[in-house]
């Protein structure tokens, strides 16, 4: 029962931050799992991922009905995080000392304090004015930024790609979470895949709670998400993501 109850309250902690704000649901379950139920951490890292990619599909796919995914640049943006995490895993290799295990946390605290304080109001007519040459440019250099930073500390990939969708490209909050979801999607089953084939099989019973909590939270999300004004889905986004950070940090701590 007490596996249960940690895997349920975890699974929604990381299907409200997906469906919400493309967050990894690396960020929630993983310390969770570490934390109350003492999973080796390489483990609990595979289960949130594999927990994120189901989570993420059903979240992109409902931001997809709603023409709120931007595919086109979502590909472009996708194959140089891809790329270049693979060069920051390289870089991060040959620098040992370099440990920013706490990127994770004080990045989702960032964004749900800048949610709160100065929310995305951009629309989606300003969005679409800019030339889609320069969108395409701005993609990769954007999209190889994230993967680097995610390759070189490990986590935080939802949470920059979200960063830089919507302060640096521009994109409308809604298809700027879009696009990050079904981005994250294929991200997470990659680094899934590898960790379950270097570290071998899950816990089947913990694996199955945290897939299921976190996909019916994500959907749930989603759902909101998508039907909410801009207003009052900066102040969910931004409360999410707060109070989010806020507990995985306590976790951290514990």
């Amino acid at each position: 029962m007490f596996t249960f109850i940690i895997c349920f309250l975890a699974g929604i902690g990381a299907g409200l931050g997906t469906g919400f704000a493309g967050m990894s649901a690396a960020a929630v379950i993983s310390p969770m799992l570490i934390t109350f139920l003492h999973m080796e951490p390489y483990a609990a890292v595979g289960i949130a991922l594999a927990s994120d990619v189901l989570a993420s599909a059903i979240s992109a796919w409902t931001y997809r009905k709603n023409g709120n995914l931007d595919v086109k640049n979502g590909l472009v943006m996708m194959g140089a995080v891809l790329a270049f995490t693979l060069v920051g895993s390289w870089v991060s290799s040959l620098v040992p000392s370099s440990t920013m295990g706490g990127f994770s946390t004080v990045m989702t605290l960032f964004l749900g304090i800048k949610f709160l304080v100065k929310p995305v109001m951009t629309t989606k007519e300003s969005m679409e004015a800019v030339d889609p040459k320069k969108r395409i440019v701005q993609s990769l250099i954007c999209g190889a930024l994230v993967g680097f930073i995610c390759g070189f500390v490990g986590a935080g990939g939802g949470m920059m790609m979200l960063l830089i969708l919507t302060s640096v490209l521009g994109y409308e909050l809604k298809t700027a979470v879009g696009t990050s979801v079904f981005i994250m999607a294929f991200t997470a089953f990659t680094g899934a895949a590898s960790h379950f084939v270097i570290g071998g099989a899950p816990d089947l019973w913990v694996l199955a709670l945290c897939v299921l909590s976190t996909l019916l939270w994500a959907r749930i999300a989603a759902r909101f998400a998508n039907k909410a004004s801009p207003v009052v889905l900066n102040r969910a986004t931004g409360a999410v993501l707060t109070v989010l950070g806020g507990a995985i940090l306590i976790f951290n701590l514990l």
